[in-house]
């Protein structure tokens, strides 16, 4: 019953990862337009949004 869902859990996380790289995309442009505006909030919360985008991919890849 463990590998079923461990196999389960792998599938769903293979269909998470292009749906991410999308996200860091976006959000990435989005600290782009932030830095060349000099907006200090925004940058701040794009960097956070970044940081908890890279750790979901670091544990999907896991």
């Amino acid at each position: 019953m463990e590998k079923v869902i461990q196999t389960l859990k792998r599938r769903d996380g293979e269909k998470r990862i292009p749906v991410l790289k999308l996200e860091i995309d976006y959000e990435l442009q989005t600290l782009f337009d932030a830095i060349q505006a000099n907006e200090q909030d925004q940058i701040t919360e794009c960097k956070e949004k970044l940081e908890k985008l890279r750790n979901e991919w670091l544990r999907l890849e896991a």
